[in-house]
């Protein structure tokens, strides 16, 4: 399998970083530009927050979130990819990952319900390690 594959889904969560990046900016400085909150009061964010109404946060809350699973992602598609490993499982489960935080993403920045969030970053783990324990059987039980 072309190992091109894998990236695309890798390139699809890095595009939602980057649209929730935008996202973030534009509603943070809307915020701040209506409740006339002065840009070095954003130096510590978490003082911020309590300025802040709690859709704006939630896209910031979301944003961090990208920043921490999706790291690991990168690194174990980046590594497969490397390795000559690409096959369709491979393929589909990283799909499968990014349209998880898609809706991971969606989820948080818009109605915030913690149990489907955390269902859909537990089903999202739940990927990450199939990927995570294959790729560690390939490297350590393969001749």
């Amino acid at each position: 399998m072309n190992n091109i594959a894998i990236f695309q889904p890798m390139f699809v969560v890095a595009l939602l970083t980057v649209v929730v990046t935008l996202r973030m900016y534009f509603t943070r400085v809307s915020a701040m530009k209506k409740f006339r909150i002065h840009p070095q009061k954003a130096q510590d964010t978490t003082k911020l927050k309590d300025l802040l109404p709690e859709e704006v946060n939630r896209v910031s809350n979301n944003y961090n979130h990208l920043f921490e699973q999706p790291t690991l992602f990168y690194v174990v598609v980046l590594s497969i990819a490397t390795l000559g490993h690409v096959d369709s499982v491979y393929v589909i489960c990283a799909w499968a990952y990014a349209i998880i935080r898609i809706a991971h993403s969606i989820i948080q920045i818009t109605i915030d319900k913690v149990i489907v969030r955390f269902m859909l970053f537990i089903l999202s783990w739940l990927v990450l390690a199939t990927m995570i324990i294959r790729e560690s059987i390939m490297l350590f039980f393969t001749i």
